[in-house]
């Protein structure tokens, strides 16, 4: 404790852990922690919003854990994945409402007529088809441009999106 107050050391790991629990402070209140550049995060973090592929919360989980981790300490950070969230958070949504109503109208269609016309199942199948291919490739043509933004060091922008996350 001596070398630390005598500016001999930083302190680490447990030591920084017990000043923290002395004062009542978290760890990373006690360390001046300067916001540097990390062009890689930051596109590692932009690129991570493709997990979308796999499931479309994804898209928006992972780079939420990317952000928390490494929140106020990498230059532009902040920025960056509150556009990347409030985009993905409003792409998740449209593409669920646009499903709904595109297999809803199948289903008025259906009861308004009595019949189940394989026509009508084949127009919402290919209907939904289209939509969630054309959804998905919108995504993935955005976050490959603003990865290149973010390696030319030019503003993401990312569009449309509600302002969810601030």
């Amino acid at each position: 404790m001596q070398r630390v107050e005598n500016g001999e050391t930083e302190p680490r790991g447990n030591s920084l852990k017990r000043i923290g629990a002395t004062f009542g402070v978290a760890p990373d209140e006690i360390l001046d922690w300067a916001e540097y550049e990390d062009k890689g995060l930051l596109t590692s973090l932009n690129l991570s919003a493709l997990s979308f592929i796999l499931f479309p919360l994804l898209g928006i989980l992972i780079p939420l854990i990317i952000w928390i981790s490494k929140k106020d300490k990498v230059k532009d950070i902040n920025k960056i994945a509150k556009d990347i969230l409030n985009f993905q958070i409003t792409w998740t949504i449209v593409l669920f409402i646009g499903f709904i109503i595109i297999s809803s109208s199948a289903g008025y269609r259906i009861n308004s007529t009595g019949n189940i016309d394989a026509g009508i199942i084949t127009t919402m199948l290919i209907t939904n088809l289209v939509f969630i291919s054309f959804m998905h490739l919108y995504n993935i043509v955005l976050i490959i441009v603003n990865s290149a933004r973010i390696n030319k060091e030019k503003v993401v922008k990312y569009f449309p999106k509600i302002k969810l996350v601030r």
